[in-house]
């Protein structure tokens, strides 16, 4: 081969690979040029969020966060991925987010296959009305009329849209008021009607497709205008059961501490913000969502943002000296934990050690209550007081007709409450088993508690009234007592062997007889 053509062999390759090299070099050497001759050159870098549509995240993602991040030198990329929250988490696991907002239940659920990557450093919100289980009250008139034995013929289809929180509403309703009807492994599949989103399901709920459907705002509000259709349970009168938090890569909350923490000041600055100007919050939602105005006070009416305040002293124990704090994050979490397993998602606990602390990171949080916050925050100050349990509520007092026209909602789930023949003392374990109760009781509130006595159908009508009466009443002054309950807010009644339970097919009249006596623990809502 001539020596002429071994060069030109060699140099066209030689010459291709300069030409593809400066190919790429020219677009990165204009990048730095514009910055270098721009305001773009003060900029610190990128943080980037995976948000949704819930309303509950628009303060963290508005405008005017974009502006104040902006301001301390960072873009703030604010990725909605349409509530696709695996790859969310996969998102998380890899880098390619700082930061992601999810639901308590969806960050148990979908961080376990990526190994939790990230820690929750601030609760944004809770839904309080957001969300509901609606209904025709002509096939259903509340939780109770699900519970049907083992006549699962008869339950209605319901709508909902699965990974979604109503998913998790129905698991929480499953495992509270023990409906087993409504746990997706009970579901047939022409009762489990999966929708995309919550205006799917209120279109089947319209046109009668389905009796049921799990609905998010708007579309509840729309729901409750149609003939027939009402609220049987919804996220406003529920508390620490769809909790929307903030959580942080742990790689990223470990390289750069002081972004995480920039990060959450200037979020509670435009959260009190908003607090202090509702009206410019409808404004900028209005404006920047394209929302009609309607819609967004009913969407706003459904979520509850939590403060710097609360953030600290009921949801990650911090106080200062004088202060009553809670943990309710770890309640929040462990409780969800347990409504996960129940229904089938987990055999066990699946956060690192069984631990709910793994995946909770207060310093962020801690430093900001120990430092205060500048331009418009000050720090929290001492000796507010205690933080109300969620149990404990001021109930006024209601007259005997009163009592008699509150809607029910359904009897909370409770272990049977044995007591021994003709007696109604309440021995250890069924202390135990109503403690257990009020675990799910915390939830609700909002509600009035009936405590109902029920007895055999064997034996004098009046005595077993008596007795009835007398059991519930144990029951009463058990909760008062131990868990400080409203004395307004919580009625005993002894209804003898007049409500019996339905009887299953092919029970014996033993088994039957025993399940009757009994001790409920009924929800009831004032009408409005």
């Amino acid at each position: 081969m001539k020596k002429g053509t071994m060069i030109v062999l060699v140099y066209i390759p030689f010459a291709l690979l300069c030409i593809f090299g400066l190919a790429k070099l020219l677009p990165i050497m204009h990048n730095r040029a514009q910055k270098a001759t721009s305001d773009a050159k003060d900029m610190k870098g990128t943080i980037t969020i995976a948000v949704d549509d819930w309303i509950g995240y628009y303060p963290l993602s508005s405008g005017r966060m974009k502006k104040y991040m902006r301001n301390e030198g960072f873009i703030l990329d604010c990725k909605n991925d349409g509530g696709d929250y695996p790859t969310r988490m996969n998102n998380l696991k890899n880098g390619k987010l700082d930061f992601a907002v999810v639901t308590v239940d969806s960050y148990i659920l979908n961080g376990m296959t990526v190994d939790y990557p990230g820690t929750v450093i601030a609760v944004l919100d809770e839904s309080k009305g957001g969300d509901a289980l609606v209904a025709y009250t002509n096939v259903i008139q509340n939780l109770d009329s699900f519970k049907l034995g083992d006549r699962t013929a008869s339950i209605p289809a319901i709508a909902f849209t699965p990974g979604s929180p109503s998913e998790h509403l129905l698991k929480t309703i499953a495992a509270h008021f023990n409906v087993p009807a409504l746990r997706s492994q009970n579901f047939t599949k022409d009762k489990r009607i999966e929708t995309k989103d919550s205006v799917e399901a209120f279109e089947k709920l319209k046109t009668k497709k389905v009796s049921v459907a799990v609905l998010w705002e708007p579309n509840v509000s729309k729901a409750l205008s149609l003939p027939g259709v009402e609220k049987i349970i919804g996220t406003e009168n529920m508390t620490g059961v769809i909790v929307d938090i903030l959580v942080v890569n742990r790689d990223f909350a470990l390289k750069y501490p002081e972004r995480v923490d920039l990060l959450l000041r200037t979020y509670f600055r435009v959260l009190k913000s908003y607090t202090d100007s509702p009206n410019d919050l409808r404004q900028d939602i209005t404006t920047e969502l394209k929302i009609q105005s309607d819609s967004v006070q009913k969407m706003l009416d459904g979520v509850a943002w939590i403060n710097l305040s609360d953030n600290c002293r009921r949801w990650f124990g911090i106080s200062g000296v004088g202060q009553v704090s809670e943990q309710l994050l770890v309640d929040v979490i462990e409780s969800t934990t347990g409504i996960l397993i129940e229904s089938g998602d987990f055999k066990t606990s699946p956060l690192p050690e069984k631990d709910p602390y793994r995946i909770i990171n207060r310093q962020f949080i801690e430093t900001i209550y120990n430092s205060g916050i500048k331009n418009g925050f000050a720090n929290i100050v001492a000796g507010s007081g205690p933080v109300p349990s969620g149990v404990d509520h001021l109930f006024k007092v209601l007259s005997d007709d009163q009592w008699g026209r509150l809607r029910s909602v359904g009897s909370i789930k409770v272990d049977p409450i044995k007591f021994q023949t003709g007696r109604f003392e309440l021995d250890v374990s069924e202390k135990e088993k109503l403690d257990a109760a009020v675990d799910r009781l915390k939830h609700y509130p909002t509600f009035r508690i009936l405590i109902g006595g029920h007895t055999s159908l064997l034996g004098e009508t009046e005595a077993n009234k008596i007795l009835s009466q007398e059991r519930a009443d144990a029951v009463v002054r058990y909760l008062m007592v131990t868990y400080n309950i409203d004395q307004n807010r919580i009625r005993a009644v002894g209804f003898g062997g007049g409500h019996p339970l339905s009887r299953q097919t092919g029970e014996s009249d033993r088994t039957y007889n025993y399940r009757l006596p009994r001790v409920e623990l009924s929800l009831l809502e004032e009408p409005f």
